[in-house]
């Protein structure tokens, strides 16, 4: 809910923290509580939150426009995941103090934190984000030693061989010499932009099948860019159990709780449910009795799929 929904409905952090001092009470929303108010209740997605972070405009190739990593950096990391976090924080708090708090988590902030490697670089000087800088970076598709390659197929390779070692065994399973092709050496930035163009010629004379044969089992960091149904089959995950099946005779896969705990790991509870699919039972376990619930349903202001 935005900022002060809750507190109308009665059931703000005042009331309820109130009633149970030792209450942990989550707030997870896009722009945070108490920020510029038109902002902190204006509606937002993922891409709204990181463009005001600073760290959309860094997400861009050379020469295009920002691209936003699907909602995985605000929603899930920024947001989400720092949520858990924080609750994780308090209850460990609340073993020594007996209290518990309110937990602001602003997916705008936790983007913020958990990007703040590409802030300090730029700080440094050591990362461009300048127009005409973005996407010479190493990390952000500039190097011809870090990013992805279209193969003869149409499939793609990645590389990430960043260091001289893993570097020098990619550039012998591409068929290379340094010396007897004249190559630049390897953080000469200047000569970036030509041997992104010879490793593309390269890697289209073969499939990616083909690149992941002569690669597999090397410290080239090269790997094979796989959809989701290849990666459910990918002979690694498929040992480690990385995928499971949603449900016994689901066709659907999920990932399997992460990270793992050796001694408690953690269980997949079967199928997911549908949307809606506990409405009742999630009600009775409040205390609606079967009339109200029934009356709710048929007003449609819960619904059961």
């Amino acid at each position: 809910f935005r900022p002060g929904v809750m507190e109308r409905l009665g059931l703000g952090p005042e009331v309820l923290c109130a009633l149970n001092p030792k209450l942990i009470y989550a707030r997870m929303t896009g722009f945070g509580q108490g920020g510029e108010g038109k902002v902190e209740k204006a509606a937002g997605h993922d891409i709204n939150y990181i463009a005001v972070t600073g760290i959309l405009s860094a997400l861009r190739r050379a020469g295009e426009s920002p691209q936003p990593p699907i909602n995985l950096l605000g929603d899930f990391a920024g947001g989400g995941l720092m949520c858990a976090l924080g609750i994780l924080l308090a209850i460990i708090e609340r073993t020594r103090s007996g209290k518990g708090q309110v937990i602001d988590a602003a997916m705008v902030d936790g983007a913020s934190y958990v990007s703040q490697f590409i802030v300090r670089g730029i700080e440094l000087g050591q990362i461009k984000n300048s127009l005409d800088g973005v996407g010479t970076n190493l990390l952000d598709g500039g190097a011809h030693f870090y990013g992805t390659y279209t193969c003869k197929d149409g499939k793609h390779f990645s590389v990430g061989a960043i260091e001289p070692q893993f570097y020098k065994l990619l550039l012998e399973g591409m068929g290379l010499d340094p010396k007897r092709d004249g190559l630049p050496r390897q953080m000469d930035t200047a000569q970036w932009p030509a041997m992104k163009s010879r490793f593309a010629d390269i890697f289209k004379t073969k499939t990616r099948d083909e690149w992941a044969a002569i690669f597999d089992g090397t410290d080239a960091c090269a790997f094979p860019v796989l959809d989701l149904a290849e990666a459910r089959e990918y002979a690694h995950n498929q040992k480690r159990g990385t995928f499971v099946k949603n449900g016994d005779s689901s066709s659907m896969f999920e990932a399997r709780p992460a990270p793992v705990l050796m001694r408690t790991p953690g269980l997949t509870g079967g199928k997911t449910p549908d949307p809606g699919a506990n409405t009742e039972e999630i009600l009775r376990d409040f205390g609606v009795d079967k009339s109200k619930i029934a009356d709710l349903l048929s007003k449609k202001v819960v619904a059961k799929l």
